[in-house]
């Protein structure tokens, strides 16, 4: 497992795509791109219908299914972190990686020819700073921990929900 995430605090994201946004700024993404992506969630099971946005980027999992099909080892994990990253020198746009990640995290770039993908902004994190998406969040509504502080958290919100709907 990555040693950080992002999260987000679905009820309080606006959809306004800020995190897309700075997120193709900092990286220079190519065309149709997108490293993160905001996903609208729509409902009409009630007479109100309703609308969510859903934050998606790379898991940066344990057992990376990308990096595993990269023919190059062009796709890496960091082993201090556990960061997922694609090392463009090394990358001859075979696509591999885009077809094994389940959730098509990689992105293809036009331009380059090479695949690109979310790496937390590693080089900001190397830095000490937080992910661009994180910190040009509109409404704060992501947040950039660790697993185990997330756990806590989300545990702590529950809790303080449950004693709130008993009053």
């Amino acid at each position: 497992m990555s040693k950080y995430i992002i999260t987000q605090d679905v009820a309080d994201c606006i959809g306004c795509r800020a995190c897309e946004v700075h997120c193709k700024d900092k990286n220079h993404s190519g065309p149709g791109a997108f490293y993160c992506r905001m996903i609208e969630v729509t409902s009409n099971e009630s007479k109100v219908p309703s609308i969510a946005f859903v934050y998606l980027s790379c898991f940066h999992c344990e057992k990376a299914w990308c990096v595993d099909a990269c023919p190059t080892g062009a796709m890496r994990r960091r082993d201090q972190d556990g960061i997922v990253f694609v090392e463009a020198k090394s990358c001859v746009g075979c696509k591999a990686c885009i077809t094994a990640c389940p959730w098509t995290v990689p992105q293809w770039n036009p331009e380059t020819g090479k695949v690109e993908k979310c790496d937390l902004c590693k080089d900001r994190i190397d830095e000490g700073l937080e992910p661009a998406c994180v910190t040009k969040c509109t409404t704060g509504c992501l947040t950039f921990t660790t697993p185990a502080e997330a756990s806590e958290t989300a545990r702590q919100a529950f809790a303080e929900q449950l004693l709130h709907n008993r009053r």
